[in-house]
């Protein structure tokens, strides 16, 4: 009598502009899901950029994340089935403390956020991607769609958000070239869903990127 051995974990990396519909695109699709977002450095990291010609803080900025960690977490997730991640506060800037993400035996997860085509290069590397896909939509839908989660979980101060808000409605399609030059799929919610029910049934997809 022959056995099949268990399907190997991969990962789908979950891009897009902040406010394109990621983290409920993610819920949707009842997988397993990493919240990159949590691997923010924390406010009074000295290495944190700032915006060019202001004070503020820049966390749209790849610098202002930790990829290395984020990285090890997807490594551990994919040969183990758990980790411990961090919970992470966007309104304080920190961390609040850590948590066990266990996905067990799942064969496919979701790691999503706005830093998430920086890593595609260093999962396909590792052997790890099964696809990478950056949500795409109207700038100006996103922009409302942001501002209104922002104030609603009171993220930042409002003149914060809204400075953060119309600089990103500007450069939104700047943000989602730059996602595909990293690797990953650019579309939208219904085809997201599709590409992710493909990966779902092993129909596994590793882009190179540019």
């Amino acid at each position: 009598m022959s056995s099949s051995s268990p399907l190997p974990t991969r990962v789908v990396l979950l891009t897009g502009p902040s406010g394109s519909g990621k983290s409920s695109l993610a819920a949707r699709s009842g997988l397993p899901v990493l919240r990159l977002d949590d691997f923010y450095k924390e406010g009074d990291d000295p290495t944190l950029p700032l915006v060019e010609g202001s004070t503020d803080i820049d966390w749209d900025s790849p610098l202002s994340w930790d990829a290395e960690a984020a990285v090890a977490a997807i490594e551990e997730l994919c040969a183990a089935g758990r980790t411990e991640v961090p919970v992470y506060s966007i309104a304080t800037s920190s961390r609040t403390g850590s948590e066990t993400l266990d996905i067990a035996r799942t064969p496919l997860f979701i790691a999503e956020g706005i830093f998430a085509a920086d890593i595609v290069a260093r999962c396909q590397e590792l052997g790890l991607l099964a696809d990478a896909i950056c949500l795409r939509g109207r700038p100006s839908t996103t922009f409302r769609r942001r501002l209104a989660r922002d104030l609603r979980e009171g993220r930042k101060s409002v003149p914060f958000l809204l400075r953060r808000g119309w600089r990103l409605m500007r450069a939104e399609r700047g943000i989602v070239a730059r996602h595909t030059a990293l690797g990953a799929y650019a579309c939208s919610r219904d085809e997201a869903l599709g590409r992710l029910a493909a990966s779902a049934a092993g129909r596994h997809r590793t882009p190179t990127p540019a």
